[in-house]
C-alpha cells in the first residue's frame, strides 16, 4: 500500500482552502504549495506548520471517512431512496409500456408496489459502499491528489467513481439479488408480467431488475457524495472532530 504523503496534501488543498476565511487563504495556499514541493521526498512525520505529516494525513482520512459514512448512512436508511425524489428509483424505462397497459385496466397498484420494492432493495445494498470508500481513500496517490487539487468541486467524487464503480457494482449485486427476493420484488414482477402478458397484442418486455437497481443505487450514492464534498470544501461546520479542528483550525 502506498504511503500517505500525497494524501496529506489533499487535506489542505481539497478540504481547507475553499472553506477558509479570506484572510487565511494565502497562508493555507502557502502550506499547500510547500506540501506539493515536498510530498515526494518528505517523511510522514515531517513538520508542516507545526503539524506532522502523519497528523495531516490522519485528518484527511477522517474527513473523507466521515463524509462517505454520512452518505451511506443517509441512502441506506429506510426510505433513503424511496422518499427522496433526487435519487428515487422509478420503474425501468423498458416497463413503461407495462405501466401504461396495466394502468388502463385498473392495475397500476401492482406497479407502485414493484417500484417501492426496487427502492427497498437499493437501500439494503447501499451500506456495501462504506468499506470501498475507505479502501479508495487509503490508495490515493500523489497524482490523484494533484488531480483533486486542480479539479472542480466534485473532483474527489469523480476519483471515487473511477476507483469504485466496478468493485462497488460487484459488491452490491448479490445483496440486491437477495434483497429483491426478500422484499418480494421478484414475486411482484412475476405477477405484473403475468397480468401484462395476458393482455392481447402487447409487445414483449424484459427487465433486468438486478442490474437496474445496482446502477441506480450507485448513482444515488455518488449524487450525495458530490454534495457532501462541496459542503466539506465550503462549510467549516462539517469539520467537527477534535483532530479536524486541530489540523484545519491551526490550533
Amino acid at each position: 500500500m502506498k504511503r500517505l504523503t500525497g494524501l496529506s496534501l489533499a487535506g489542505f488543498a481539497v478540504l481547507v482552502f475553499l472553506a477558509a476565511p479570506a484572510g487565511a487563504q494565502l497562508d493555507l495556499l502557502k502550506k499547500g504549495t510547500d506540501l506539493l514541493k515536498g510530498a515526494t521526498g518528505g517523511s510522514e512525520e515531517s513538520a508542516v506548520g507545526g503539524l506532522s505529516m502523519g497528523e495531516i494525513g490522519k485528518s484527511l482520512k477522517e474527513a473523507l471517512r466521515i463524509g462517505s459514512e454520512r452518505v451511506v448512512g443517509q441512502v441506506g436508511a429506510q426510505d433513503g431512496y424511496n422518499a427522496d425524489q433526487a435519487i428515487h428509483l422509478p420503474l425501468p424505462e423498458t416497463m413503461k409500456s407495462v405501466q401504461k397497459a396495466l394502468g388502463a385496466v385498473g392495475m397500476s397498484g401492482m406497479l407502485d408496489d414493484l417500484e417501492l420494492k426496487l427502492n427497498r432493495a437499493a437501500e439494503a445494498a447501499a451500506p456495501k459502499a462504506k468499506a470501498l470508500f475507505w479502501q479508495a481513500i487509503d490508495e490515493m496517490t500523489l497524482d490523484d491528489v494533484k488531480g483533486i487539487y486542480e479539479g472542480p468541486d466534485d473532483a474527489a467524487t469523480r476519483y471515487f467513481q473511477g476507483k469504485m464503480t466496478p468493485p462497488l457494482a460487484e459488491e452490491m449485486r448479490p445483496v440486491v439479488n437477495e434483497s429483491l427476493s426478500e422484499v418480494g420484488a421478484i414475486k411482484s414482477y412475476d405477477a405484473v408480467m403475468g397480468q401484462y402478458e395476458a393482455i392481447p397484442f402487447v409487445p414483449d418486455v424484459k427487465a433486468d431488475l438486478n442490474d437496474y437497481v445496482v446502477e441506480k443505487g450507485m448513482a444515488g450514492i455518488f449524487h450525495y457524495l458530490a454534495k457532501e464534498e462541496a459542503e466539506i470544501r465550503k462549510n467549516p461546520a462539517k469539520r467537527t472532530t477534535a483532530l479536524l479542528q486541530k489540523v484545519f483550525g491551526g490550533e
